[in-house]
């Protein structure tokens, strides 16, 4: 990328910082839940028409959006950059997705600015508003719905308490768990019944007794979401909802196994009867990071004072994100980068830190990143053909890992 795109690049951003913010804080004091999210799209959508991005609203799906920009049509690749915009129940941004529309939008504004100036600058800009992240899996929808046919690259930010360019992720599943019982007076007759909420409880026991012969990596959380009405009656349904999580998809298949035997052997032992499904359709996929896309991202970090995180913060696995699904089909990244917070993601604490004033120098800075990392992809075929390669390489070693481990 050139000085001159580098300069026009900062300088867009800084000029726009306080319009940004503004954005940021409007998605931050109206959080909205997955699906849910009318505000912030009328608020994004509106940003980016006033911006001079051609919009189109409700891009299959009431709260998910498009916008482009392509000064030269049909020359050049295309590329997305990705925003989310849901919240999070009780806790509001707790993930700082607030800060990654104002990320994202940043990088927009200003890639947009460089190709009005610099005509070797050829391709399409896309700007993807991705509802439901926070388990409603509004990429993976968009995903099967056609959003991304003809994307090159996907990319997108995430604010945390570290910087990590490389981020691992976890394949993701949910199940959902009812038991039946049988209700009966609690203090008359209490042998007749059959206790749902005692199957709940010991289901709860047997998860909790089995995370310590797992792997290290795999994670089970587990919640007991009805236990039944008044104590005088013996439960007769209860209802959990149980996520799994591990590094790849076949390692998941065998960790599913054994907690579905805590479902079945819980029910058994208490008398009662049990159903669990999982959504298929909603799994999430654990990321793969494209490593040209990355170092380039890095390269530009570095540039502007950013560094990648210690070896420490390499080896933490970052939750799950329907991003991992984006990136089994696009050439993408999905950096996260720290903003000052006492406390990690999906805590109140993390909620203050993502409405601060503190978390806009940060996100200002990655907004400027992302911009100069899709500009070089605009800007060099080479590089883009490299991004290609290495997308099939990493999908090819992604088959390779989950054939050997079955």
């Amino acid at each position: 990328m050139s000085e001159k795109d580098f300069e026009i690049v900062c300088a867009k951003i800084e000029d726009k910082k306080e319009f940004l913010n503004s954005i940021s804080q409007e998605i931050w004091k109206m959080p909205e839940l997955q699906y849910k999210e009318v505000q912030a799209h009328a608020v994004l959508t509106c940003a980016l028409k006033r911006c001079g991005f051609q919009v189109q609203k409700h891009y299959f799906m009431p709260t998910a959006f498009r916008a482009e920009f392509c000064p030269k049509k049909d020359v050049g690749p295309t590329v997305a950059i990705l925003l989310e915009y849901d919240a999070l129940p009780e806790i509001g941004h707790a993930c700082g997705h607030n800060l990654i529309a104002e990320a994202g939008l940043a990088a927009a504004m200003a890639v947009k600015a460089a190709m009005e100036e610099d005509n070797e600058i050829k391709g399409r800009l896309v700007v993807m508003g991705t509802p439901a992240e926070e388990g409603g899996g509004g990429k993976i929808q968009l995903l099967e719905l056609g959003a991304f046919e003809n994307i090159d690259a996907a990319m997108m930010v995430h604010p945390a308490k570290v910087t990590n360019i490389f981020p691992r992720t976890l394949c993701n599943i949910r199940y959902a768990v009812h038991f039946k019982g049988k209700e009966a007076h609690a203090g008359a007759c209490p042998w007749e019944g059959r206790n749902a909420l005692d199957a709940a409880v010991s289901c709860y026991l047997n998860i909790a007794q089995l995370r310590q012969h797992i792997k290290p990596s795999w994670k089970i959380q587990a919640i007991i979401t009805k236990g039944g009405t008044i104590p005088n009656i013996i439960p007769s349904a209860a209802d959990m909802e149980v996520h799994m999580r591990t590094p790849t998809r076949s390692e998941l298949k065998v960790l599913r196994t054994r907690v579905e035997a805590c479902f079945t052997s819980a029910a058994t032992a208490t008398g009662c009867e049990v159903q669990f499904r999982y959504d298929e359709a909603n799994a999430y996929e654990n990321l793969i990071t494209n490593k040209v896309l990355a170092n380039i991202f890095k390269e530009y970090a570095e540039r502007l004072g950013l560094n990648d995180g210690s070896d420490e913060v390499k080896r933490i696995l970052f939750g799950s994100t329907d991003m991992g699904n984006i990136s089994h089909v696009v050439p993408a990244i999905h950096p996260f980068y720290s903003i000052p917070s006492e406390g990690i993601n999906h805590t109140k604490h993390f909620t203050e830190a993502s409405g601060s004033p503190e978390a806009q120098n940060p996100t200002l800075l990655i907004g400027k990143v992302l911009a100069m990392t899709a500009i070089q992809v605009f800007k060099s075929p080479q590089i883009l053909k490299e991004v290609k390669i290495n997308f099939e390489t990493m999908m090819a070693d992604e088959l390779e890992v989950n054939t050997d481990e079955k």
